[in-house]
């Protein structure tokens, strides 16, 4: 079965995200977008652990679904050409970890999987022995990367740990203020049991194909959503069957990982190295040349992740590692797309509406942006074909992300359309 896995995900009580990350908008939104296997996110946490033993049963081995009598009601609200659309969960959670180590404060973060509520309340007991669970659906605590995984892995059999977003600045093992060089260096001892690398928004297969080190890693996309209907900007794709072990099969082995569906890396808020209060964006080689410094403050840049990649890069670009036949596409969420054609924000009414008809006649967003013929597209919606059959084709106009501002794709030059200078995408997640 070839299936979209979102496994990097919020629920409401984490930080700066939104009052409808729970499982019915969950799984609405997964229907919607056209993602079969969705992470919890958050299980750490006492009351949407609770949420999570009430709401989910039992389905595939290491997998859940809705209650029958909640997904009804989640059914009732969406068009028949998505309703009735398997959806699964997996149990995820992120955790921060923030330490010493070799003189320098590491602030890291780290996708946690397991296979059942009793190796979740297994790996919650050790890490409710550290730090406060219920501070924040996203756990930050005082403990070593390298410890965090050992406690995953005595969860149970089958628990295993994907370093998050590994590029981003702040908080990715790779990452330019307080990463590491190589898995090796964090994980230590236990680095072997390491299969699995998030690449985050900011970067794609590509720029981490120039890093020979990582050919041994599958690398793994996910939306970090911190709200449903971020779900499914980023995934992974595999073809196995619908169970928690032949997924981790897949990770580990290859056989059945497909690939990933992306953002343009530029969209990404950490691509470029710059400055957001001082106006400043800078192409790697810039901020080398200045060496590291802000033009206008004088203070220290914000190294991005394209910086990083050319840091440990040891690849011309378009290197394939052999042997890895591995697919990535790059997408633009539909919204901002309909926006874009519209003249109107993504998170509009306007567009909410139009995405709901598209849907309703097509099926969901990821069938749209991938599968649908662009002449069925432009019937439904003036210049939508025209829009997606340039996506398809890598024919976009990027302006890169920086120091934590979003980078915007366009489909169309200001020429042939005026679009709107500003997506109202609020500044909601890490990567």
């Amino acid at each position: 079965m070839r299936f979209h896995a979102d496994l990097h995900i919020h629920s409401k009580y984490s930080r700066a995200c939104s009052r409808d990350s729970d499982l019915a908008h969950l799984t609405r939104w997964a229907r919607h977008k056209g993602v079969t296997l969705m992470g919890t996110g958050d299980f750490t946490h006492p009351s949407w652990f609770a949420l999570l033993r009430e709401g989910l049963v039992p389905a595939e081995p290491g997998l859940f679904r809705l209650r029958d009598d909640l997904d009804r009601e989640v059914a009732r609200t969406l068009p028949s050409s998505v309703a009735s659309a398997p959806v699964r969960f997996m149990l995820t959670v992120e955790v921060s970890t923030v330490y010493r180590r070799g003189g320098r404060t590491r602030k890291l973060h780290h996708l946690v999987n397991v296979p059942g509520f009793e190796a979740a309340e297994t790996f919650n007991r050790e890490l409710g022995k550290v730090g406060d669970l219920g501070a924040d659906g996203r756990p930050t605590l005082g403990l070593d990367s390298r410890d965090l995984l050992e406690i995953a892995l005595n969860s149970g059999e089958g628990s295993y740990l994907v370093p998050a977003h590994v590029w981003t600045p702040w908080f990715g093992v790779f990452g330019s203020k307080s990463g590491f060089d190589t898995v090796e260096e964090c994980y230590g001892d236990l680095s072997g049991h390491i299969f699995a690398l998030e690449t985050g928004l900011s970067s794609d297969p590509e720029m981490n194909r120039r890093v020979s080190m990582l050919d041994g890693y599958r690398l793994v996309s996910y939306s970090d959503a911190h709200s449903p209907p971020r779900i499914g900007r980023e995934t992974t794709v595999l073809d196995t069957d619908l169970d928690y072990f032949a997924v981790l099969d897949a990770l580990r082995t290859g056989a059945g990982y497909e690939g990933t569906v992306e953002f343009f890396p530029e969209e990404g808020r950490y691509h470029l190295d710059g400055h957001r209060k001082c106006g400043v964006r800078l192409e790697p080689a810039e901020t080398r040349r200045l060496g590291g410094i802000c033009p206008v403050c004088g203070k220290p840049l914000t190294v991005g992740v394209l910086s990083r990649v050319e840091d440990l890069a040891d690849r011309s670009e378009g290197v394939r590692p052999a042997g890895d036949v591995s697919v990535s596409e790059e997408l633009v969420p539909l919204p901002e797309i309909v926006g874009e054609i519209l003249g109107v924000g993504p998170g509009s009414k306007k567009v909410a509406g139009e995405a709901d008809r598209l849907v309703a006649a097509l099926g969901p967003e990821l069938r749209i942006l991938q599968e649908v013929p662009v002449g069925d597209l432009e019937a439904r919606l003036p210049r939508l074909g025209e829009a997606i059959g340039r996506l398809r084709r890598g024919e976009v106009i990027r302006e890169p992300g920086f120091d934590g501002e979003y980078g915007v794709i366009r489909l169309f030059s200001p020429g042939e359309r005026e679009a709107p200078t500003l997506f109202d995408t609020p500044a909601d997640d890490t990567d």
